[in-house]
């Protein structure tokens, strides 16, 4: 596996600090520089094109929802974790729809956030279970209705079907191939005509369209 260049956004050094050091750990992984604020950030991102910007949320000049919508529009193929104490939906909404392709929290262990990079470099997503829960609740909220929303997407075969409701388990890619018996190149591909049918780019959003459509349950 190629290198995986991260840069490491928080206004807090002591968080900076410890979140290099899980992510270092990582053979893999190498921690290309640290940045206290959105501003900064989008800086260090124009200067040194990092793989995965693992972001907070609250942050002096520029917060991380600005500084993530900021990236994600410069510089789509950058991939963003939301890393942060933060889990109220008037964060975690707002920070997914600004671009960013996961959303962890401080408080997770160190093998997660490890997880978490990986994820979002490989084009997949880390959320949780509650913080895709939460997502689900608000966007079925607003917006035309579910059956609405359902009658304007390609329609999903029956194995892409199968596939989606499994990553509205929370399942990683490899426990979504053991469910179905099948390899977890299949699952991807089967994401891949997921994402191509309903123009979206991420797992994130495939959650996303699933919930407004009311196709998908969280459990």
């Amino acid at each position: 596996m190629p290198e995986i260049r991260v840069l490491i956004v928080d206004d807090d050094p002591l968080v900076r600090s410890a979140l290099s050091h899980f992510v270092s750990r990582d053979p893999e992984i190498t921690v290309i520089g640290q940045a206290e604020t959105g501003l900064e950030a989008i800086s260090r991102v124009e200067r040194d094109h990092p793989d995965v910007v693992m972001m907070d949320v609250q942050m002096p000049e520029m917060n991380g929802i600005e500084a993530t919508a900021a990236i994600s529009a410069r510089w789509p193929e950058v991939r963003i974790l939301a890393v942060t104490t933060l889990d109220g939906s008037d964060t975690v909404l707002p920070m997914l729809s600004a671009g960013a392709s996961g959303y962890m929290l401080k408080d997770s262990t160190a093998e997660s956030i490890v997880t978490g990079v990986r994820e979002v470099y490989s084009g997949a997503s880390s959320l949780s279970p509650r913080i895709a829960s939460m997502l689900v609740k608000h966007v079925r909220d607003a917006g035309p209705s579910p059956s609405e929303r359902a009658e304007s997407l390609e329609a999903l075969t029956e194995r892409e079907a199968e596939v989606l409701e499994r990553l509205a388990e929370g399942m990683s890619n490899a426990e979504i191939a053991q469910a179905l018996i099948v390899s977890e190149g299949t699952v991807k591909a089967h994401l891949g005509r997921i994402m191509s049918k309903w123009h979206v780019r991420d797992r994130v959003q495939i959650l996303v369209t699933a919930a407004q459509a009311g196709l998908v349950d969280f459990r």
